[in-house]
């Protein structure tokens, strides 16, 4: 995956990070030695020790996703999401269609919205395996809107550039979520509009 990107993605979430921020996220790295956390003064400081460390790469953002939750800063997920996004799509060998993930991005914002429970049925009928969907309930055990957002980045991984936002429509039918598909469809529509 993108090393150059990864880095840019976590001088995104440092930029964001108040000191108290920084000083909680200091504490609850324990496996750092304490002189050496009393020199961090920056976020991107500390993120270089957790590389060194391999407890975060490129491929590997739990982590850093976990401390985020920790210090409340819930909102900076979505700068490790966009980083996850991009990073699917350039490694597809075919980069998908920049206006179909627009639509899949869309979809997707409804979809967490209103799918809730029905996510592992969902999950099934996109054509994810079972012990995909149980490391995704696992990954994200408490946050059913991040559940849905997983499985929807584990599907696109999976169809690279043939992911269609078709084919979340039909899965969304296919389980009896009309109301969510016509959303998405009501949505999309509205892109198309401007």
């Amino acid at each position: 995956m993108d090393k150059s990107g990864f880095r840019a993605m976590l001088l995104a979430i440092s930029d964001k990070l108040t000191e108290d921020n920084l000083t909680s996220l200091k504490f609850l790295c324990t496996d750092i030695g304490k002189k050496r956390l009393e020199k961090i003064n920056k976020g991107i400081d500390l993120f270089e020790c957790l590389i060194e460390k391999t407890t975060i790469g490129p491929d590997n953002t739990e982590l850093l996703r976990e401390l985020l939750i920790q210090i409340g800063q819930r909102v900076l997920l979505e700068i490790i999401d966009d980083y996850e996004r991009g990073a699917t799509e350039s490694r597809a060998a075919g980069v998908l269609d920049s206006k179909e993930r627009e639509k899949i991005n869309i979809a997707t914002e409804v979809i967490v919205e209103h799918l809730g429970r029905k996510w592992l049925q969902f999950g099934r009928k996109l054509g994810l395996q079972h012990t995909q969907l149980e490391g995704i309930q696992e990954k994200h055990s408490r946050e059913l809107e991040e559940q849905v957002r997983e499985l929807i980045r584990q599907w696109m991984k999976m169809r690279k550039e043939n992911a269609r936002v078709e084919d979340l429509i039909k899965a969304l039918r296919d389980c009896k979520q009309n109301l969510t598909a016509d959303l998405v469809e009501k949505n999309l529509k509205d892109l198309d509009a401007h």
